[in-house]
């Protein structure tokens, strides 16, 4: 079902975990699935300077998640806003059809942290 580059990434993830003292957190789900994914990040002069993930979930929203946060440190908020389920998709060099809804949850979870950030930040 999976190809090998996504195996690859769900058998040995990057950013697992929870960012310490982050100061962005964004936490999705899918009633459909039941996958749940939680993105911490600590943003910096409007940096993403760490991101990291939870997810409860299958391989694909493991690899989706470890994809996604990969993609985004290093990263402007705007840049890390522009981030598309798409293009994780591509990165995992393609998902299931039945799976496409993983890679939408990391892209939602990017935003929902980056919202928590804003509000934070905003007062």
């Amino acid at each position: 079902m999976y190809n090998e580059k996504v195996m690859e990434v769900f058998k040995n993830p990057q950013n697992m975990g929870e960012v310490e003292n982050y100061n962005a957190i964004g936490t999705v789900g899918n009633e459909t699935c039941g996958d749940i994914m939680q993105i911490t990040m600590r943003i910096e002069n409007g940096i993403i300077e760490d991101a990291k993930f939870k997810t409860f979930g299958c391989a694909a929203a493991v690899a989706s998640s470890s994809t996604a946060t990969g993609m985004i440190i290093g990263k402007t908020v705007e840049e890390a806003l522009k981030v598309t389920n798409k293009q994780v998709i591509t990165e995992l060099e393609g998902l299931p059809p039945q799976k496409i809804h993983c890679s939408v949850l990391a892209e939602d979870a990017i935003r929902a942290a980056i919202d928590d950030y804003n509000k934070r930040m905003n007062g």
